[in-house]
Formats: structure tokens, sequence, C-alpha cells
């Protein structure tokens, strides 16, 4: 590279619009990579080119941020309900791995390499906070000795939690981005979306957002009172945004994770791609810089939003080369009335059925309202029951009930 340095996270967002990458964990485990449940990456031991393969689909879609595949790699989470993932490989390892392997695709482009820490079963079980940023440090250690470019502490349900780990990536040098999994009614316990942005701010974050949990519509209505709030507070970190690729408007307060078909039954809640372009253009109007998505988000998904977005950004991205956004490849298709879709306002105009026949439009969410506290949530390591039936399937496909 001859010496050339990279713009960092900071200096970019002052300059336009930064496209974060998408869902690995959902991505990698439709896949066949990551185990549903523990939801954790030691794939990227396991089968590391299936990890560089997806962030290089990222990249290619116009990503500008390689984020090292490290989601709930701290070891307690590695070890809980079980999962033996900690003991076979250790988190540092996995962490370590991950952040190669970012590395490895983000010099092949103008990408930065981002390592992310989230929250714990540590503090789910109330072990205090020495031992919850034990967990942080130890993450954190492994990023910056495998020189990440900037930090990022996503996926927190609860503002106390989010404090102790920026206060944590604080004891480094490099910028901090803080984003939690709630939405417009504040965190799990009952702190507003606007306060926790003001304490995001106040705790160091350089930029605060909302990632996961929510669709693009409730996450950026969630985002509307963290830009209230904050700027009635004289604070001004750059605001950021990751949300789920799945349509979430009857989900409770805790979001996908109450309705009755996650994780598995998603499909038909899926976004389009043209709401995609409607997410980038609402978030960059709003103000909000650092532009991405999280569970569900396909490289298709970043595409529609870095392709937006490309007068703002100065490059339309590789992923476009055989690629017109709104459909002037149909132009050449043998059909009449498929060439005849081949413009922007059909598209935008369209109502897709889920060609489900019957099928609900909206669910009820089981709202258990669980949270840091309750004794169901405590750390173990030895996989432990539900609390309600289940449905097992035997070797020869018949089914049967039981309550665990």
């Amino acid at each position: 590279m001859g010496g050339y340095a990279k713009k960092g996270i900071l200096d970019r967002l002052a300059q336009g619009p930064v496209i974060g990458d998408g869902g690995f964990v959902f991505a990698l485990e439709k896949r066949g990579y990551v185990k549903a449940g523990p939801w954790t990456p030691e794939v990227n031991i396991e089968h590391p080119q299936a990890v560089l393969q997806l962030h290089r689909e990222f990249l290619r879609a116009g990503s500008d941020v390689m984020q090292a595949f490290t989601f709930y790699a701290s070891d307690d989470k590695l070890e809980n309900r079980g999962n033996e993932a900690q003991q076979k490989y250790s988190g540092a390892a996995i962490n370590k791995a991950g952040c190669d392997l970012a590395k490895d695709v983000a010099s092949e482009g103008d990408a930065l390499v981002l390592g992310g820490i989230c929250q714990t079963p540590s503090y789910l079980s109330g072990l205090g906070k020495d031992a919850v940023q034990n967990e942080f440090r130890k993450q954190i250690s492994v990023f910056v000795e495998n020189g990440v470019d900037f930090l990022l502490c996503e996926y927190f349900e609860h503002i106390e939690e989010m404090e102790w780990a920026i206060e944590v990536c604080k004891e480094t040098s490099l910028p901090v981005a803080a984003s939690m999994c709630i939405g417009p009614e504040g965190d799990l316990h009952n702190v507003s979306t606007g306060q926790c942005a003001v304490r995001m701010a106040k705790a160091g974050a350089d930029i605060v957002g909302i990632n996961c949990h929510f669709d693009p519509d409730t996450s950026l209505k969630g985002m509307a009172l963290m830009k209230v709030a904050l700027a009635e507070a004289g604070l001004k970190p750059y605001l950021m945004v990751q949300p789920l690729a799945f349509h979430t408007p009857d989900a409770g307060k805790q979001g996908f994770i109450d309705l009755p078909e996650f994780p598995f039954a998603l499909e038909p809640r899926i976004c389009t791609r043209w709401d995609m372009h409607k997410y980038a253009r609402d978030a960059f109007n709003m103000g909000v810089r650092y532009i991405g998505g999280c569970c569900g988000f396909e490289p298709y998904h970043i595409r529609a939003v870095a392709e937006e977005l490309a007068a703002e950004r100065g490059k339309v991205p590789r992923g476009s080369e055989k690629h017109d956004p709104w459909g002037g490849g149909l132009m050449m298709h043998t059909k009449p009335w498929v060439r005849a879709r081949a413009h922007r306002s059909y598209w935008e105009s369209l109502k897709p059925s889920s060609g489900q026949p019957y099928s609900a439009a909206l669910s009820q969410p089981d709202g258990w309202g669980v949270t840091a506290g309750n004794k169901l949530l405590e750390q173990q390591k030895e996989v432990t029951p539900g609390s309600g039936p289940t449905t097992i399937g035997d070797c020869n496909g018949s089914v049967s009930a039981r309550n665990n």
C-alpha cells in the first residue's frame, strides 16, 4: 500500500455516510455454520472460509466496515447453557480468528476493521461490575493486540451494562461506538430511549445509536427520540443505526425475540431491497451517518443502502456492476409484462404478498418480561431446559410433545 494510511471512522463520518455490514449470526446459521441458541462464533475457527466469503460479499455490496465476527464471544457466553466452545477453542482464539478474517478482507478494499462486544450472561446473572468488565477486557485486549480500527459496544438491553462496557473501551485510545438493542420504549429496566442515548454519550461513546431487535421503521423512531434527547443535553455524538431486516410492527418491548416466529420462521417478514432504499434515505435525512444492518441483513440489502446513498458517498458499490438499482436490467427480459416492471415507481408502490394461504397479518408476542435480575437468566454451565412445551421429532420424523 506504499505507506497509505486509512482514514479513521470519525474522519469518515465527518465527511459523509459510512455503510456498515449485515447480520453474520443469522446468515451463517441459515448456511449451517452457527448453532441457533448459543449463537456463538466458533465458525471463525471451524469454517473460516465461510466467514471470509460473507465478509467479501458485504465488502462488494458496499460496506465500509468489516466487523469482526465476535458477537457473543465473551468467555461466559461461550460456555453458557452447556456450550463447549470456550473449552474447545478458548475465547481469545475465537476473537483473534475473527479479527484476522475481518482484516484479510478489509485489506482487499478501503474498509475499516471493527471489534465488538455485547451483553453478557454475567450481567444477567447479577455477578456485578467487576465480573462483567473482566469479560469485556478479555475481548478488548485481543482487539487492541490485533489492530482493529475502532470498537463497538452493541446489543445491550440495559444502559447500566452498556456504561460498564464503554468504560472499559475508553481504557484504550480507539474510537468507541455504542448501540443498544432497544426500541422507542427504552431499555428493559425502563430507562427511556432518549436517556439511554444521553448516558451513552456521557460515558464517552463517540457514536451512539440502536441495533437489532426491531425493523428499520421502529429503529428510526427510537433514533428520533435519541436525537432529541441528545440535542436537549447539548451532546453531539455521531448517530448510528443497524436494525433487523425483518418487519416487526407487532413486536413488544423486547423486539423480535418475543415473536413466536423467532428464530426459525421469520422469512415471511423479510424486508425487500426497496424497503432498504427507503430506510437508507430516511436514516440519512434524519442525520444518521453510520447506516448498516443486523440480523436478517444479507449483502443485497446492504447493496441497496449503498446504492441509495451513492451520490452522498461519491461511489457505487462493486456489487452493482451487473445490477441496476431500480430494475433497469429487466428491459432485457423476454416477457413484456416483466419488462414493464423496469422502473422505480413500480417497485416503490408494490405491496408484496407472503404467498402463504390464510397467513396471519401480525403475531401476538410472548411478552415474558424476563430480564436481568430474574433467576431464569442466570449463567449456567450445562444445558438447561425451558419452562414451556416443546416439540421433539424422532428419527422417523414423527413428532411428540413434552414439557421441559
